[in-house]
């Protein structure tokens, strides 16, 4: 009954098959799109990691065909009349060709079943606002009901001021899905991507179970500088980085993206559904 109810939310979506240049922020050196797809948008030139948008990100972790993408519509409404918000989505909408800052849906991994969310961080950021909330707090809902894992490929610049209280109260209510799920024995994998930052890191994109980052991802709460005015404290050079974390305890491997999808396939192994 579930699955029947649930699979009217499914709206396969095609990734993009357009080629177009994508220039490396590092060495501002142009690699067309296909390219960078086969080599995991590392630049050829210089090896710099290059931001991944959310489908991409996907396509290139999901068995071929094998996404089923959830609420592919579903995207924030100006209910403020914030000065200059409706603009602002209506940009991120056409120049992503994307309803929000959030992808979610089912995959299969090497055979194994799983939810994912893939945030995009060229959708203002990748804030969290009230349609990024919901679109992941119903696909926790739905993996409890499927007992699925969740695969969560975080990119964020906080909560999304624009839309309020209402975007400081999507940590709650994800962080209340996410508790759900994993009461009932269910994995929450996170993969930390550059930048991880705000209310993402204070909610949800540090309460997975196993916790993932990509080298030199920037993770934090707070910006470096607020810290440094407010403690007087002068910090690491490598301060907030993904090797940080991982000497402090925070994250449990940096995850070079050519082994990610090799190493998230054997975890999912052990606690994943395989279908056939």
């Amino acid at each position: 009954m579930f699955k029947r109810f649930f699979n009217r939310l499914l709206k396969r979506q095609p990734f993009p098959e357009k080629d177009f240049d994508v220039v490396c922020p590092a060495c501002k050196q142009a690699s067309s799109h296909l390219s960078l797809l086969n080599s995991n948008y590392i630049c050829p030139d210089c090896g710099a990691y290059i931001r991944i948008p959310a489908r991409d990100r996907i396509r290139m972790l999901a068995d071929a065909d094998s996404f089923s993408e959830f609420d592919a519509d579903l995207t924030s409404k100006d209910f403020l009349q914030f000065p200059g918000y409706q603009e602002k989505l209506d940009k991120a909408r056409e120049s992503t060709g994307e309803a929000s800052a959030v992808v979610t849906g089912v995959m299969r991994m090497g055979g194994m079943e799983c939810a994912v969310f893939a945030m995009d961080s060229r959708f203002v950021m990748a804030s969290m606002g009230s349609a990024v909330g919901e679109k992941i707090t119903r696909l926790f809902e739905y993996a409890l009901k499927m007992h699925l894992p969740v695969l969560g490929i975080t990119c964020s610049g906080g909560a999304r001021m624009q839309e309020g209280i209402v975007s400081l109260m999507q940590m709650a209510k994800c962080s209340g899905a996410v508790r759900r799920h994993s009461d009932a024995g269910l994995l929450y994998l996170v993969l930390l991507t550059d930048p991880t930052t705000g209310g993402m890191t204070a909610s949800i994109a540090m309460e997975g179970d196993i916790t993932l980052a990509e080298p030199k991802t920037l993770v934090g709460f707070a910006g470096r500088r607020v810290i440094e005015q407010t403690t007087g404290a002068e910090l690491p050079q490598d301060f907030q980085t993904s090797e940080f974390l991982l000497t402090h305890g925070f994250v449990d491997m940096v995850l070079p993206r050519e082994k990610q999808k090799e190493t998230i396939t054997l975890i999912l192994k052990q606690h994943g559904k395989e279908t056939v």
